[in-house]
Formats: C-alpha cells, sequence, structure tokens
C-alpha cells in the first residue's frame, strides 16, 4: 500500500484544517489504496495541549484513516521561527520517511514543501514531492505590507520558490489564472514543459453541509434574527490586510440608501466589537445588523437566512491565485454575489455563470448599480447551486483532480 504525508504550518484546530485539510484527506484516501499521515505544527503547543487532548485527538482522525502527528509551532522572532520549524519538521520527515517508506510527500503551500524537499535531499528513498502552491506566497506578504517590497525576506523566498518549482514532481494550483501564470502550457495538456503533472484545485465545499435551505429552515433563521421583511446581505471573513473593510462598510450604506429595509449581516472569526463599532458609524444600529462569531458548522445557516453576499478582497498580483472559500459556500447555499474584480477567477465564474454582480470601482455609483443589478437578477438560487456543484464540489471536483494527481504520481 503507497504511503503519503500531507505536510500543513497550521494547527489541527484551526478552522482552515478541519475545513479544507481533513476534507481533502478524505477524498484522497476514497479511491487510491493510500495510507495518509498528516503532520501539523500546533500553536502554544505547551499551554493548550494535554497529553490526553492529543492521543484523543489522534483517535479521532485515526478512526477517519488518518495518521497524525504533530510539532509546536513558534512565532517569536518570526523569520527565525520559521526557519527553526522547517529545520525540526524536515528533520522529523526524514525519519519518516525512512521508517514508514513514504512514496509521496504533500506538502500545503511553500514552507511545507520545502521542509518536504530537505528531508528529501538527505534520504536515500526519493518519495514524489507534491507542491500544493495554492498562493503566492512571496507576494501575499508583500502585498499585505508584511514584508518590505523586493527586501532581503521576499528575494530569499522567490530563491526557495525557484527551488522548489524545479525539485517538486507536480503541482497544484488555485486558479486557471496561476496556471496561465505558473503553467500555462499544462491548460491543454495537463502537465508542464518537464511532464510533470498540473491540476487546478479551488477552494472546494462539502456541498452536504452547504446546501440551500428549505422555506421552513430559512423562515426559522429568519424569525430568529428577526429579518423577515429584510433584505440581508451577507458577509463571512475576516476584515483588513487584503479584505476591503471601508469599501464593504460603503456598500452596505449604499444599499440601505437604495433599499432602506436593508440588514447587515456579518460573520467574522476576530475583532468583533471593531466591526460593530464600524457599521454603527455607518448608521446602522443594532436592530440593522448582526456582528457575530459562529462555528464553522453554523455558517450554513446564517447564509440561508441571507438574499445576496459580498465579498471585496484587494486586486494586487498575489490573488490572481486566490480561490475565496466563502465564494464556494455563498454559492452552494443560493445565494448571488456582489465581487470586485482581479481576484482569482472570481470575475470570469460570475459572470460566466450570471450569479452575481461585479463592481468596477469602489464608488457610490458602482454600489448602487451592483445592488439594483442583484435585484434585476431575481430568483437565482438554483443557479447559484448549480455553479457551485460544478466549480466547488468537494467530491466530484476537489476529491477526483486530487486522486487524479496522486494517480499520476504513483505511476
Amino acid at each position: 500500500m503507497a504511503r503519503t504525508l500531507y505536510i500543513c504550518y497550521f494547527g489541527i484546530r484551526q478552522p482552515l484544517v478541519q475545513t479544507q485539510v481533513i476534507p481533502y484527506l478524505l477524498e484522497i484516501m476514497e479511491s487510491n489504496a493510500l495510507k495518509v499521515s498528516l503532520l501539523t505544527f500546533e500553536p502554544d503547543f505547551r499551554e493548550k495541549w494535554t497529553p490526553e487532548q492529543v492521543e484523543a485527538a489522534k483517535t479521532k482522525l485515526a478512526e477517519m484513516g488518518i495518521e497524525w502527528h504533530c510539532l509546536p509551532y513558534h512565532k517569536r522572532f518570526s523569520a527565525i521561527a520559521t526557519a527553526y520549524d522547517i529545520f525540526r519538521g524536515a528533520w522529523f520527515i526524514r525519519a519518516q520517511i525512512r521508517e514508514n517508506d513514504l512514496d509521496i510527500l504533500h506538502g500545503r503551500v511553500h514552507v511545507p514543501a520545502l521542509m518536504g524537499a530537505l528531508a528529501r535531499k538527505f534520504s536515500k528513498r526519493k518519495p514524489k514531492l507534491l507542491f500544493d502552491i495554492r498562493g503566492f506566497f512571496p507576494e501575499e506578504y508583500t502585498d499585505a505590507g508584511v514584508w518590505p517590497e523586493n527586501g532581503w525576506l521576499y528575494r530569499s523566498a522567490k530563491r526557495v520558490e525557484r527551488w522548489l518549482m524545479k525539485e517538486a514532481d507536480g503541482f497544484v494550483v488555485l486558479t486557471e489564472r496561476a496556471r496561465e501564470i505558473l503553467f500555462p502550457e499544462s491548460k491543454e495538456t495537463g502537465f508542464d514543459k518537464r511532464g510533470r503533472p498540473v491540476e487546478v484545485i479551488p477552494c472546494c465545499v462539502d456541498l452536504n453541509k452547504f446546501a440551500i435551505a428549505d422555506e421552513s429552515s430559512r423562515a426559522g433563521m429568519r424569525q430568529k434574527l428577526n429579518v423577515e421583511d429584510r433584505f440581508v446581505i451577507v458577509y463571512v471573513g475576516s476584515f483588513g490586510g487584503w479584505y476591503m473593510t471601508e469599501e464593504m462598510m460603503a456598500l452596505f450604506a449604499a444599499a440601505r440608501d437604495y433599499y432602506p429595509r436593508t440588514f447587515a449581516l456579518i460573520l467574522t472569526p476576530r475583532d468583533k466589537e471593531k466591526t460593530l463599532e464600524k457599521i454603527r458609524a455607518i448608521g446602522f444600529d443594532d436592530s440593522d445588523c448582526v456582528v457575530n462569531t459562529v462555528s464553522p458548522e453554523e455558517i450554513s445557516g446564517y447564509l440561508n437566512a441571507s438574499d445576496c453576499a459580498v465579498s471585496f478582497i484587494k486586486a494586487c498580483y498575489s490573488k490572481q491565485s486566490s480561490s475565496p472559500t466563502k465564494i464556494a459556500e455563498y454559492l452552494a447555499c443560493g445565494l448571488p454575489i456582489i465581487a470586485n474584480r482581479g481576484v482569482g477567477d472570481v470575475d470570469k465564474l460570475i459572470e460566466d455563470n450570471n450569479v452575481g454582480v461585479m463592481v468596477d470601482d469602489f464608488t457610490r455609483e458602482s454600489y448602487l448599480k451592483a445592488i439594483s443589478g442583484i435585484k434585476e437578477l431575481g430568483a437565482v438560487a438554483e443557479k447559484c447551486r448549480q455553479t457551485a456543484r460544478r466549480e466547488f464540489d468537494l467530491e466530484k471536483v476537489g476529491g477526483e483532480r486530487y486522486r487524479s494527481l496522486y494517480t499520476k504520481l504513483l505511476k
């Protein structure tokens, strides 16, 4: 039986791992004769984990067929901490290669892929390296202002990236735009110039968990929120950084000008009080909005109570590689979307399928036009759902493409 180790530089409890990593691993195992292991890096490991909790988590994952390993994540003195984690991770992975005869090292983005590449470099056995690129990591940090543009950290990351592009045996990107930039030749063949497989796998969702609610469930949630006669615009996610806080607030304000019964529903994982301050500052009182932090399992219920959704993300070079999970979740729940251009494949997706409205600039006139456009779309819930099924189905899109990629690597 072939064995793979999935390397992830996040903690097992983080929502991304629960909603993206583990579901994908379960799909990868579906039709391949594979034994899957997962390595995560746990923040505040000694403070937040007891030995009993570690064993409980290992047992739960083992019941799913996943062997879980974890190492502490270090964050103090960021660059030095990351370098230390890379060394620890590579050393651990090298031992796994030796002890378990691994066939594939699956690195989720650059740092885990580097761990895998280094471990393989110093191992007798040479498992295949799958570089799950996902985003343009060095550019993301400069676009977000975390690293100085063309500074030494950026240049170092680009050197590592170039090396990984040479070392890897297969690749995953999130968008067709990213494929066109990195592997244009693979659009027709599915392989790069060196014959290595390339797959475009966007952030998918489980369509059994994100679905259009029946009328009774929708009415019940709307009653709970006291929005039975309101036009509900929902936003799911963080604010700040790439996520355009002021522009989204301006959209909410314009929507209320267009339709006074507008209600703002905001589900954000952090800074709830700051978000409340901002929505109140544009004239929304507590009867006109809800700002809440909810578990991933609760999100679909709130989406089902909504009428449309918004996603404004800074359109910069790195975001051409971005596939926002919220887009898939919105569509799966039947919600038309208001979004801006220049983010991954979002504009093409929305316009080709007529499941929302794009704003060309961030002006009040554009916001009013977008709200009007959403109203003119009419009942498009089923069209949104069909688009999600075709583009973002965890099983039929994400799972099948990962399984196909693994099959090619294991030949």
